[in-house]
């Protein structure tokens, strides 16, 4: 079957190993790994680097006659005229129960929302995003210690394996049957703003730190001690915390940073200085509490 691809090379590459003909990979970061493996694998005539997908692109796409266009995080609405090049159609693979959490960040809804299952789902490409009809999905438990990166990575191989099975189907002649979404299940999964990422220190420990793994450790969850913003991108629920410490306090207390919420105290485990010069993800508790203690 010839294949049409859009987004990131390791699901173009499988695709091709399980005996698709790759048209055209259409790469959407520049930065990707596996772009030199790639073009060694297709030839570098049939990859390329796609910031946009222009009229003139997709012109010269519709000369290969694929018979199906796939897509795998790509990054960008595909444009409706990319969608109708080839005669099966085009589908992708959402990190997501759909229609439950649409949308660019469902690894943060799907966590904040204290979901205990998500999984991806393979589903017809829409003018809209994670519309169109469903083809397949497969679950996943989610670990109650996972944050919004180990979410992310545990799903990679269920949505690359439903990706390649369903590929597999429209190249035998028997391909899923679509299901169209349920609209009243729908729920959206916006990027979070940075209302969505303060710390409400009122609130219980267990909310807080749901929204503390849903945000780590890119944007991170935050709150303001004096004239410093700290970003918490792990966090403990701490029995043997200081009892002084009241709900609304984030204190330092013997080398260690300690919030007092609505129930209880959560000592941080992990976290940054928002203007940290250290290009890093976190820092340890105890590195945290230091520099924070410089600040301050």
């Amino acid at each position: 079957m010839k294949i049409l691809f859009f987004g990131l090379p390791l699901a173009a590459l499988l695709l091709a190993r399980d005996g698709h003909e790759i048209v055209h990979a259409a790469i959407c970061r520049k930065d990707a790994r596996g772009v030199r493996r790639l073009r060694r694998v297709l030839g570098k005539d049939r990859v390329s680097l796609v910031p946009a997908v222009t009229p003139a692109f997709l012109n010269d796409r519709r000369r290969e006659e694929p018979d199906l266009v796939v897509s795998w995080f790509w990054t960008k609405k595909l444009p409706a005229e990319a969608l109708t090049l080839a005669p099966l159609g085009a589908f992708g693979v959402h990190p997501s129960l759909l229609p439950r959490h649409r949308g660019p960040d469902p690894y943060f809804a799907a966590l904040r929302a204290g979901d205990h299952e998500t999984g991806v789902t393979a589903h017809r490409l829409d003018v809209e995003y994670d519309t169109g009809a469903l083809l397949g999905q497969k679950r996943l438990t989610i670990h109650p210690e996972w944050n919004a990166w180990t979410l992310a990575k545990k799903l990679d191989r269920p949505s690359l394996a439903l990706l390649r099975e369903t590929a597999l189907a429209f190249a035998s002649g028997m391909p899923p049957t679509d299901v169209v979404q349920d609209e009243t299940l729908a729920t959206e999964a916006a990027p979070p703003s940075d209302d969505d990422l303060a710390l409400d220190l009122a609130k219980p420990c267990e909310d807080l730190l749901r929204l503390i793994r849903a945000a780590a450790p890119w944007p991170g969850a935050f709150v303001t001690v004096g004239s410093e913003t700290v970003v918490v991108t792990a966090a403990v629920r701490d029995p043997e915390a200081p009892r002084a410490l009241k709900t609304g306090d984030a204190t330092l207390f013997q080398g260690a940073f300690y919030l007092g919420a609505g129930d209880g105290v959560l000592r941080v485990t992990a976290g940054r200085l928002e203007d940290a010069d250290d290009d890093v993800d976190a820092w340890p508790g105890d590195h945290l509490a230091r520099a924070l203690a410089e600040r301050l």
